[in-house]
């Protein structure tokens, strides 16, 4: 694990050593695992993608349907976890080593007791939250079974996330990455066996049964919320017995949250939840309007954001890089080097996130076609993912932007940035452009929606008040 040997709180400590150079480079060491680990979750959600829009449209629409009500879920379950991280950068950066340790112990009860609260809403929601949604008689069933398996997943994948960012606010970026890769090949073995029935395979003229549960839907849920579990677990007993900066084992504190705490944790992290929930709110709001326009259109709607998710979840990496590097860099003290990372780690996302938007406008065939053999809801979605190539550059500005701000404690304006673009821009140009232009338009709506966003979260990086609004949290 050679990326767990670069030691960045020597670095952020260190004035004589903080050339543009070394700055791209710690940008770099830290942003590939966490790349990597971005990009096994999306591979993840493409793979049940695959499987499921195997078996036809309505499963893939069953997903489909309810597939905003989860990205909110998950939202909801970062920003908690990122109320404590970033605490915990902080206390790093600083090198106040055992008050760093002691928020690990009350960062893992509070936010496994949160994500109980979200599991007991998340089972209640869903028996009526496809009807809720607009979806008919043929979905609905499917979407329910789904949801259901989901929420009940919810402290494990809460275990995963504040384990792994508690990590990474650390500075280890190697095993949340080398763990997510490792639960998307669990969740692919997993599905393998639950969402398709026994059956005969020809390997080298040999016919080889095959075992399966053919549970379709409801086999995707169960092996994603298996993988899930089986990786918190993992990354949680990692954190508590072999982490160098964070392991709790042979030292002795409570696991029972104090005020303080919770305070600075609410005063980051609920912003980020209000806009998640806000944001979330909206995205169900276009799964509304997108649903009118009948099944083939939500089943391209759900592809293609899945298929969009390969290009931005690397602007979501670096963000988590820059998280931690303005995390720990505040922490020490040390502003302008701050600065000089956000500049380093948002130029990055761009230039990423430029060439995968290239690559995904000429690859939408490919990247559609693996996921679905129905021509109607192919050629919906090559042209959704065409339209939002183009407002990727910005949508990476604004992604890592909010990382950065993230790790400086500043929240409350950027999450405003968030919400005041999805709800003014997106939803209104979405409303009056898909009964003209169908899923066209809802995508032609988004990409401008982030061209301005990303603009907005440059402007605000211009000034200092995001770094002057970190004394409000730094330690």
């Amino acid at each position: 694990m050679g990326f767990t040997k670069v030691n960045l709180t020597d670095f952020v400590n260190d004035t004589n050593r903080q050339s543009t150079g070394r700055c791209v480079s710690m940008a770099i060491k830290l942003s590939i695992p966490a790349m990597i680990a971005q990009l096994s979750a999306i591979i993840m959600e493409y793979i049940d993608a695959a499987m499921v829009g195997s078996l036809g449209a309505n499963a893939s629409a069953s997903i489909g349907l309810v597939a905003t009500t989860t990205w909110l879920f998950f939202g909801l379950c970062s920003a908690v976890a990122a109320g404590f991280s970033v605490q915990v950068a902080h206390y790093i950066g600083a090198r106040r080593y055992e008050e760093a340790r002691q928020l690990v112990r009350e960062s893992l009860s509070a936010t496994l007791l949160f994500s109980m609260i979200l599991m007991g809403i998340g089972i209640l929601l869903s028996d009526s939250l496809p009807s809720m949604l607009g979806g008919n008689s043929d979905i609905n069933p499917g979407a329910t079974s789904y949801f259901f398996i989901f929420a009940l997943s919810m402290p494990a994948w809460q275990l995963y996330v504040t384990s792994a960012g508690l990590l990474r606010a650390g500075g280890n970026m190697t095993v949340p990455g080398l763990m997510g890769a490792l639960m998307c090949l669990l969740d692919v073995l997993f599905n393998f066996f639950f969402i398709f029935p026994t059956r005969q395979v020809g390997i080298l003229g040999i016919d080889v049964t095959i075992p399966g549960a053919g549970m379709g839907v409801t086999g995707a849920a169960i092996g994603s919320a298996l993988a899930e579990l089986t990786i918190g677990v993992i990354v949680a007993r990692y954190l508590i017995f072999s982490s160098r900066e964070l392991k709790i084992t042979g030292t002795h504190g409570s696991f029972i949250p104090q005020i303080k705490t919770l305070t600075k944790a609410f005063r980051i992290g609920f912003p980020m939840g209000l806009e998640r929930f806000i944001t979330s709110a909206a995205q169900i709001m276009l799964t509304i309007i997108v649903a009118p326009l009948g099944t083939f259109a939500i089943a391209a709607n759900a592809f293609a954001i899945t298929a969009e998710s390969i290009c931005y979840m690397p602007g979501y990496g670096i963000a988590d890089a820059a998280t931690t590097l303005v995390g720990q860099s505040l922490g020490a003290g040390n502003r302008a080097l701050a600065r000089r990372m956000a500049y380093v780690t948002i130029g990055m996302g761009m230039a990423i996130m430029t060439f995968l938007g290239i690559i995904m406008y000429m690859a939408a065939p490919v990247m559609i076609g693996v996921m679905t053999p129905v021509n109607e809801i192919l050629e919906l979605g090559v042209s959704a993912l065409r339209i939002e190539a183009f407002a990727e550059p910005m949508f990476a500005a604004a992604i890592v932007a909010y990382g950065v701000f993230v790790g400086a404690g500043d929240t409350v304006l950027p999450c405003s940035f968030n919400l005041g673009c999805m709800w003014v821009i997106r939803i209104t140009l979405a409303a009056i452009l898909a009964p003209r232009m169908g899923l066209d338009g809802v995508w032609l709506a988004m990409a401008i929606e982030l061209s301005c966003r990303g603009l907005l979260f440059l402007w605000r990086l211009r000034g200092d008040r995001w770094l002057n609004n970190s004394k409000k949290i730094t330690l």
